[in-house]
């Protein structure tokens, strides 16, 4: 299905990018060129870069992985969803899905794409380094390619925490990232069981799915 026309598309010039799995097929709408979105003052402030405006491999591997696995028992969180493709697979499936983010626009596309399926997606502006005391705790989190910076590290593990219900499951894809060992064992060490749940090769990258679960 083919992304709809929509407001962003006149405040962004856009591209749209094929996404097919199963019986799931949509074009993503996208903006045109990340680089061309970085803010300066974003950057100076805390060195924000539009990493959401990209449908990274390790997006499109856990999304596969979603679709092949059986749905997760209760409601999914997704943290920094981007344009939020893995949540737009729960959801396309059934799932009580909310995609977050650390910046609007991505919210606003991740909304955009669910329309062109015909769908509601709920999404919620977050920070995690001072999460919303409300955001509750879900049993199945999920995050797509997250530690690309050293300082995720410390934010992922911090956040989990607060955001992942006793006896829950987080699942988190990455590509490989040099930072994803330092995540991995802060995770140990904080008593969390972590496995490799599957290994996707997704364009030139190849995607490890990990599952940690809280104690």
């Amino acid at each position: 299905m083919k992304a709809s026309n929509s407001p962003l598309q006149q405040r962004f010039p856009t591209r749209v990018v094929p996404f097919i799995h199963g019986g799931f097929a949509m074009d993503m709408l996208l903006p045109a060129s990340a680089e061309d979105l970085i803010d300066e003052r974003e950057f100076d402030a805390d060195e924000r870069l539009p990493y959401w405006a990209e449908l990274w491999p390790s997006a499109q591997a856990l999304a596969r992985y979603l679709l092949d696995e059986p749905l997760p028992s209760g409601p999914t969180l997704e943290l920094g969803a981007g344009v939020a493709l893995p949540s737009l697979a729960l959801r396309w499936r059934g799932a009580d899905v909310l995609a977050t983010d650390y910046y609007p626009d991505a919210l606003l596309f991740a909304e955009a794409n669910a329309a062109s399926l015909d769908l509601t997606l709920p999404t919620r502006l977050v920070d995690w380094r001072t999460p919303p005391p409300d955001l509750e705790r879900w049993p199945f989190v999920i995050a797509a390619d997250v530690l690309y910076e050293r300082r995720n590290v410390d934010a992922l593990a911090g956040v989990l925490p607060h955001v992942l219900a006793p006896g829950g499951e987080a699942v988190i894809a990455d590509p490989g990232r040099v930072y994803l060992g330092d995540f991995l064992e802060l995770a140990r060490e904080a008593g969390w069981t972590v496995e490799q749940v599957a290994e996707r090769q997704e364009e030139s990258s190849c995607v490890q799915i990990w599952r940690l679960r809280a104690q």
